[in-house]
């Protein structure tokens, strides 16, 4: 369960993925554009964050523990009945993967991520996916259209094929749905953040609820449900342990 839910995660970003494809063809994505004044939207700041919680995958569920290091290292864990089935170690150049299930690893890029996605992936956009945060277009040419409706905040921006909305919650200043679609082929991701708590420690309100639908063309919407019951940020510096066991194959 552990490294397919962890793909279906990756394969959430395969849309926003294939802007980097377009605009930056065998180049490393650019440094993030500013987000515009006219948009309200409130970002969790951090130096360290864990989360745990549990993950729904169809009809598997399982636990999760997220620990990221803020734009340097995302850090997951999936289990099934107390028992660890795969543990994921991404840093800004680096994707390493290990399936305890089938004492198989691997250890590379993103290009593997690349591979099994078919669109280049990057860490920012995992990053945002996984904490709720406002994702800015890949170039600073691209300009949001801005639209307030009542308490909702719409931000919509079109790049490279793609048509990209964020809806904020004026309130609370943060992302409560990200959608991303492709036209020429169907392809969708909706992702939809709810259950806002404050954080201790900090002002900034984070979403215990993280649902993830990927739909690729006619095939029916694959969706992963992360319900988090312990959210920390900041509370001590965290450990990212990853090694590989004897005897286990590298996937190739």
């Amino acid at each position: 369960m552990s490294n397919r839910l962890v793909l279906v995660l990756l394969s959430a970003v395969m849309l926003l993925g294939s802007c980097t494809r377009q605009l930056l063809p065998g180049r490393k994505p650019a440094a993030s554009v500013p987000m515009p004044e006219a948009v309200r939207a409130a970002n969790v700041d951090f130096r360290f964050l864990a989360a745990k919680g549990k993950a729904q995958f169809g009809d598997q569920s399982g636990n999760i523990n997220v620990r990221i290091r803020k734009d340097s290292v995302i850090w997951i864990s999936a289990s099934l009945i107390g028992i660890e089935g795969g543990r994921i170690y991404i840093t800004r150049d680096s994707v390493q993967v290990l399936d305890k299930l089938h004492r198989e690893y691997y250890a590379g890029d993103f290009a593997y991520l690349s591979q099994r996605l078919n669109v280049p992936v990057n860490f920012d956009m995992l990053q945002a996916l996984l904490l709720g945060n406002y994702l800015p277009p890949l170039s600073a040419a691209t300009q949001p259209t801005v639209t307030t409706e009542g308490p909702t905040q719409r931000v919509n921006y079109e790049q490279a094929g793609l048509l990209v909305q964020q809806l904020v919650n004026l309130e609370g200043g943060r992302i409560q749905q990200l959608q991303v679609q492709a036209p020429t082929n169907q392809n969708q991701l909706t992702v939809d953040y709810s259950d806002f708590r404050a954080l201790e420690r900090n002002p900034q309100q984070f979403a215990y609820n993280t649902q993830v639908q990927v739909k690729e063309g006619t095939a029916p919407a694959t969706t992963v449900t992360l319900t988090y019951r312990s959210v920390d940020v900041d509370k001590e510096r965290l450990q990212f342990p990853f090694s590989v066991p004897k005897g286990y194959a590298r996937k190739k």
